[in-house]
């Protein structure tokens, strides 16, 4: 980790203080975390490539554009990268609709609707995680508009690096469902599911060990299955 003198000026407040201070006597959990995501990562690259194969032909001939989807993220202290997904959206969905996905989404695609179910759109996330720019848990990242509404104590979610999957995503696997309906699906992912999601992400970095990882691990497979 970064001295604490070193990191961006407004992660130096009183709310990210505790946080910091608790990941910083985790150094060997922290080393053990991305050693196990290069190896891991490099294993599970290996077996998925012949499925993100087939994956990347069905896209094609499903819909039309790009078989893959990137988009601007926030990782390490605030550190901007692209996240890549398997592109389960028609082109430019973003400028057909808000940056949150809703309940039986228009713009979603019908691979990209199993994709999403089986959260098999994330694979390509396995490239991030072998660049460092994500872990395999952590924080899911969220897109610069989003961040710049972080309260100070949310910040310390920026501490440690994205994750594919986290506490928040595991209680919020059926996210779109909460959204369906709504006038503003962006102000209500802002207002209300944003600072319920943190509360969890925040208790993962207070929580954070080598071990835990694994558990939540654990609970993604099992979340996924059911």
């Amino acid at each position: 980790m970064k001295k604490w003198e070193n990191l961006p000026e407004k992660f130096q407040n009183d709310s990210v203080k505790p946080y910091y201070e608790t990941l910083r006597k985790k150094t060997a959990s922290l080393v053990l975390k991305r050693v196990f995501d290069i190896i891991i990562g490099l294993i599970l690259t290996i077996i998925a490539l012949p499925f993100m194969l087939i994956i990347a032909v069905w896209i094609k001939c499903d819909s039309k554009g790009k078989v893959f989807f990137r988009q601007r993220r926030v990782t390490t202290y605030g550190r901007v990268f692209y996240i890549f997904k398997f592109r389960t959206m028609v082109s430019n969905a973003e400028k057909l609709g808000t940056q949150v996905t809703v309940q039986n989404d228009s713009r979603v695609t019908k691979a990209g609707k199993f994709l999403r179910k089986c959260r098999l759109d994330e694979l390509p996330q396995l490239f991030n995680v072998l660049k460092g720019d994500m872990s395999f848990v952590g924080t899911r990242p969220e897109v610069e508009r989003y961040v710049d509404r972080y309260t100070n104590e949310m910040l310390a979610t920026l501490l440690m690096p994205a994750g594919i999957t986290s506490l928040a995503s595991i209680q919020f696997k059926d996210e779109e469902k909460l959204l369906d309906g709504a006038k503003n699906p962006d102000d209500i992912y802002v207002n209300e599911v944003l600072p319920q999601k943190m509360q969890y992400n925040l208790e993962y970095i207070s929580k954070f060990n080598f071990f835990y990882d694994i558990k939540i691990m654990f609970m993604t497979f099992f979340a996924v299955l059911k």
